[in-house]
């Protein structure tokens, strides 16, 4: 069972949200704050009583744009506390998930709040808290957030096969489709080096455990991943082979 703090300076949102919430049979309890300074002291004092107070806080859905200190503001703050709440950002606006997933949301819920989609939130959340001994996910290191009608999803960097630069966004390719999000691709490099991804051309970035071919025709390389043929710059040739035949004992 799920203990809840909800975050919103505009009051009307609040109780709506507090109304979805408290509906929702794996929570325990909700309550609200109207601000980004009383959200900080009712979770310092609970992190302060431990887990087993009666006053401790699971999770913290939090708004955005609010005044003075702003939901990301307070997300950031929360890094430093020895044992944070989980959070769950709550927002009308599409533009902060990237931020959201460097801060290591569990989920991005855009507004008007719908009921169905509160209760995914709340699945991920009980995911991570229902098990204590179970470490939980690093969301930033796991997951990147992407829109999908308006909704903002998290979708595992393990099923990503490659990324395709498109300016100051990125096009990220699993087995079932592509989204694109709004982080250059020399970002995903630095990112996700440790993860097995490799710079192949100045436009793609490949997992190289998704590489089911290597092909060299009249000195130009390439690499085929599924039906995708991607063509492997000079600069990278050496490098990518050297990675390949490491991977493979040779």
């Amino acid at each position: 069972m799920l203990r809840v703090l909800a975050v919103d300076d505009e009051e009307p949102a609040l109780e709506e949200l507090l109304y979805l919430l408290r509906a929702d049979p794996r929570i325990s309890s909700a309550e609200g704050a109207t601000g980004a300074t009383e959200a900080l002291r009712r979770i310092g004092a609970a992190v302060e009583a431990g887990p087993d107070d009666p006053a401790a806080i699971d999770v913290v859905f939090l708004d955005i744009h609010m005044a003075g200190l702003t939901g990301l503001d307070v997300a950031q703050l929360l890094v430093g506390f020895a044992a944070p709440p989980l959070i769950v950002f709550v927002t009308a606006h599409e533009g902060f998930a990237v931020q959201a997933f460097d801060l290591k949301a569990v989920d991005y819920v855009l507004k008007p709040v719908r009921r169905e989609r509160l209760a995914e939130a709340v699945r991920r959340v009980a995911e991570q808290v229902g098990d204590r001994s179970a470490p939980v996910l690093d969301t930033a290191g796991d997951q990147i957030p992407v829109e999908l009608g308006g909704v903002i999803r998290f979708v595992p960097i393990d099923d990503i096969a490659y990324a395709e630069a498109q300016g100051d966004y990125a096009r990220l390719h699993t087995a079932t489709g592509s989204h694109l999000v709004r982080v250059p691709l020399t970002t995903l490099e630095e990112r996700w080096r440790s993860r097995g991804f490799v710079r192949i051309h100045r436009r793609h970035l490949v997992a190289l455990g998704r590489i089911d071919e290597l092909r060299l025709d009249a000195g130009s390389m390439s690499v085929r991943i599924g039906t995708a043929e991607l063509a492997v710059s000079r600069r990278h040739t050496r490098a990518l082979r050297d990675l390949l035949m490491r991977q493979t004992g040779r």
